[in-house]
């Protein structure tokens, strides 16, 4: 079991940066996977990436090249960096842990990508 919480999320301008974070309260090493997720306004919750114990990082089409996803066991976060923010990006950041079969999530952060 595990509780995740994200922080990070804001209002930014077009074209701008965050660094979303997820902080979990147990150790991160033994997590085979974790994945962030967005759910923009009115839309279904979608998965944009993940990182594997290993490092190894995965994105969907529509992100690669401006998401970066990375963990930092020593502190229990995966961070998920986002850059040339757009509009089309505002949406609240989800992140989750599968142990075992179960997912586990946090409460989420908004982004809010407006000029």
């Amino acid at each position: 079991q595990v509780q995740l919480v994200e922080s990070g999320g804001g209002l930014v301008q077009p074209g701008g940066s965050l660094r979303l974070s997820c902080a979990a309260s147990r150790n991160i090493f033994s997590i085979n996977f974790m994945g962030w997720y967005r759910q923009a306004p009115g839309k279904q919750r979608v998965w944009v990436g993940g990182i594997t114990s290993g490092g190894t990082t995965s994105y969907v089409d529509s992100v690669k090249g401006r998401f970066t996803i990375s963990r930092d066991n020593a502190e229990n976060t995966v961070y998920l960096q986002i850059n040339s923010l757009q509009p089309e990006d505002t949406a609240v950041y989800y992140c989750a842990a599968t142990i075992r079969g179960t997912s586990y999530w946090g409460q989420g952060t908004q982004v809010t990508v407006s000029s």
